[in-house]
């Protein structure tokens, strides 16, 4: 799917929506989102319905209820910054996918000396992968990080996997001097 062309009305409260989503309850009331750009929340109503029609949002109706960011949302904030971004390549049983790449990475469990795990979420066809196969990611374009492990877990509708991270490991070359 193309990256819409947002209105700077919508960038700034697709921005604000990003900035102020929490990550226990990943939504935002409308009346907040308001507040937070000193705004109307009737205004702020009328702009999230175009926003949901451009599948950069999500409402979820009731009284606690909200706005939460697509995978599209974050595409479109972040293609405004990166012109021309690197591949990051997603490997099952030696092959790189086809048509996937990582778009990001977080470690959810650092502080758990057992356990390691991550969610990484997706560009492309996610249903490649199934839980049980053994992947390796990366490496990432500034620091090569390249991460080895198990899918654990996989969510095409966000596009996301959950990794059992085996190692991590980032590249041996001495950094040379500018």
């Amino acid at each position: 799917m193309p990256t819409p062309e947002l209105s700077s009305n919508q960038h700034r409260i697709l921005e604000s929506l990003v900035e102020l989503v929490d990550d226990e309850t990943q939504l935002v009331g409308g009346e907040e989102l308001a507040a937070a750009l000193d705004r109307n929340p009737g205004t702020i109503r009328n702009q999230m319905q175009s926003l949901s029609a451009l599948q950069l949002i999500e409402g979820v109706p009731g009284p606690r209820g909200g706005y939460k960011p697509t995978a599209a949302a974050y595409r479109a904030l972040d293609s405004e910054r990166l012109t021309d971004p690197a591949d990051v390549l997603v490997e099952r049983n030696g092959q790189a996918l086809d048509g996937v790449n990582v778009e990001k990475i977080d470690f959810e469990t650092v502080h758990d000396p057992d356990l390691c795990r991550a969610e990484v979420s997706l560009r492309g066809p996610v249903g490649a992968l199934s839980r049980g196969d053994r992947v390796v990611i990366g490496p990432t374009p500034s620091t090569e990080l390249r991460i080895w492990g198990t899918v654990e877990a996989v969510n095409s509708g966000a596009g996301t996997v959950t990794l059992d991270v085996d190692r991590t490991a980032t590249s041996t070359e001495p950094i040379a001097a500018d």
